[in-house]
């Protein structure tokens, strides 16, 4: 047997331990696989022929380290000197077939070493004296770790139906380290897919993430997909692939183009919500698909849709629902906006939305957007990478010339009066637009947003702060007509997001021209990347504003009341349905004020006093 020259001072002191201990140690798994690859490790799993526990304890004396003890797994893990070594006593497994927890025993070395998920990662070292640095590898997985194989050490369908886990680890292995799955292996894989359906989503995401995060990850959601595994864990990103052809006309597959775009981003990052973002951005186009026999296929909307896909994806699949899921929704969202400004003359208005609609993400936008050019002409890619340049110049210059990100404060306040009955909101608006001599934009706002589009003004009120029909309703829409047949029904749950598209692009202007007050509409959310914009969110005991009701309306107090609480639930749905925030929650806000404390002027000084503090100002 070969001997490796062991140099981690750490392992002789194991190996007299071990001996004086009177038990076999082993160092075992990715330790010595990642050696032979030369990629490092400080990660050490030891395996004992006896008591793991005892050994660890033994060294954490020794190197006064602190030792941790997980006495129902019959493990220890010592931390010491930039290592981490992990002391198991060698087990045999046996399985139950609805479970991937195994009922484990005391065994041998081989008994251990047959339990392990692959060749490559059965191999072991000796620690103890007499045979220290002796290679045991009684699977070959040397010769496959030459040969860059993936294979299991025993029967592969053993294997995989006992931990079916180990089969999206084979996947992971093959795309972080560019190895083939030995064929057999692969097979089983295929035969046992369904089995993944008891590991949990955890489980599963943990090494989801390894592969989006691997070299080449195209390499590893080709192998999900061959298998049988991706239709199983995400079914969403299964339904890209394919190609439908009518006439002349044809789409790309997008499962192909999504895993360019993927791998494009990972040459340039190695972030994995960036990566994420490229996984996803075009995830909503087999809902969108519809086929116009003038221009072939098309998948209009599906950036919108897209974006409201990926919270309900992300809970499924148990990636984080926090500041990560919101960044690669916005980029799902605003991926196609660089490749439309490269295709136009690019207009100052047009480069300082999308710095606004962007924010601090910009440099990631633009990263996903020259990756999602795939195209197989080459002087396509070049004219579209050579506009994209010119977009960045843009970008530069403008920020350099403007300081976009630094204007004076627009001060939003989130309303919850409903938009009959203004007081006392509009009023604190109106005393703070008047004492700092700026403009407040309530339903001004549908004015300008009707001339921007070009829109009969009519369209904005009728939809004024309503939310759209959802994205399960969309789904619906699109599934019942997936090649245009009737595509009305289509457009019309997508008109109100387009309409609030507008209306924010107008929010977005004017806050970059000038300091003002925002009534409602999610000001809030769509200036949420503006660093001196102040989010306010101002109430009123419910008796006075069922009174204020009664005062404007004339109406009776159970009527008001009604009034008062139909509007309270119009517009906490507008508000989660866009901002994917809670109205009315306090963390939602910079600041909360009940005028019924105060009263409307000593409000509106508040309001004032902390604006002040808060972007370091005198007013």
């Amino acid at each position: 047997s070969s001997r490796v020259p062991l140099s981690n001072p750490i392992f002789r002191r194991i190996s007299r331990l071990a001996d004086e201990q009177g038990v076999q140690a082993f160092v075992v798994g990715g330790y010595v696989r990642d050696h032979y690859l030369r990629r490092p490790s400080t990660d050490i799993d030891v395996v004992v022929v006896g008591s793991g526990i005892a050994l660890a304890e033994a060294l954490a004396r020794e190197l006064k380290a602190k030792v941790s003890v997980f006495k129902t797994f019959g493990t220890a893990m010592v931390r010491a000197r930039n290592v981490e070594v992990e002391f198991v006593g060698a087990r045999r497994e046996s399985y139950t077939r609805d479970s991937r927890k195994p009922e484990v025993e005391p065994g041998t070395l081989a008994d251990d070493q047959r339990r392990r998920d692959f060749t490559i990662n059965a191999m072991a070292w000796s620690l103890n004296g007499a045979t220290f640095g002796e290679l045991v590898d009684p699977f070959d997985g040397m010769s496959d770790l030459e040969e860059c194989i993936i294979r299991t050490p025993c029967d592969p369908d053993i294997t995989f139906s006992d931990d079916p886990l180990r089969m999206m680890r084979a996947v992971r292995f093959a795309s972080q380290l560019g190895f083939q799955i030995e064929e057999e292996t692969f097979e089983a894989i295929r035969r046992n897919a369904e089995r993944i359906r008891i590991v949990s989503r955890e489980r599963i995401v943990t090494e989801l993430n390894k592969i989006v995060l691997s070299p080449v990850p195209s390499m590893g959601f080709e192998l999900l997909e061959l298998t049988g595994l991706l239709e199983r864990i995400f079914p969403e990103m299964h339904n890209l692939k394919g190609v439908e052809k009518r006439g002349r006309h044809a789409h790309k597959d997008n499962f192909l183009h999504t895993l360019k775009v993927v791998d494009n981003v990972a040459r340039r990052s190695g972030d994995l919500w960036l990566r994420w973002a490229a996984v996803l951005h075009d995830i909503a186009k087999p809902l969108t698909k519809a086929y116009d026999p003038r221009v072939g296929w098309t998948f209009h909307g599906h950036e919108v849709l897209g974006s409201k896909m990926v919270p309900a994806i992300f809970r499924q699949l148990k990636l984080p629902l926090n500041e990560h899921m919101k960044f690669v929704q916005k980029l799902v969202f605003l991926h196609l906006r660089p490749i439309i400004l490269s295709e136009d003359l690019v207009t100052d208005s047009a480069v300082r939305r999308l710095l606004f609609e962007a924010g601090d993400d910009v440099e990631a936008l633009m990263t996903l957007c020259e990756a999602d050019i795939t195209s197989g002409i080459d002087a396509k890619v070049k004219r579209y990478l050579s506009n994209f340049e010119l977009v960045r110049r843009k970008m530069k210059d403008l920020e350099e010339r403007d300081r976009i990100r630094n204007f004076q404060p627009p001060i939003t306040g989130e309303i919850i009066m409903q938009t009959y009955c203004l007081p006392p909101c509009r009023a604190v608006g109106e005393i703070i637009s008047r004492r700092l001599g700026i403009r407040l934009y309530d339903k001004e706002l549908l004015t300008l947003a009707a001339k921007q589009s070009g829109l009969c003004p009519a369209c904005f009120e009728k939809v004024d702060e309503k939310q759209g029909r959802g994205v399960f309703a969309t789904m619906i829409a699109y599934l019942r007509s997936p090649f245009g047949a009737d595509m009305s029904s289509v457009n019309n749950v997508l008109s109100n997001d387009a309409l609030f598209k507008v209306q924010s692009d107008v929010i977005r202007d004017l806050a970059s021209r000038e300091s003002c007050i925002f009534v409602g509409r999610c000001a809030d959310y769509i200036l949420r990347d503006h660093p001196r914009a102040v989010n306010v969110f101002i109430t009123a005991d419910d008796d006075d504003r069922v009174r204020r009701i009664r005062t404007r309306t004339g109406c009776t107090e159970e009527e008001a009341r009604t009034m008062m609480e139909r509007g309270d639930a119009s517009r906490a749905d507008y508000y989660n349905y866009y901002s994917l925030r809670t109205w009315g929650a306090a963390a939602t806000y910079h600041l909360c004020v009940n005028t019924s404390a105060l009263g409307d002027e000593a409000t509106a000084d508040f309001i004032l006093q902390f604006a002040a503090r808060k972007l370091k100002m005198t007013f």
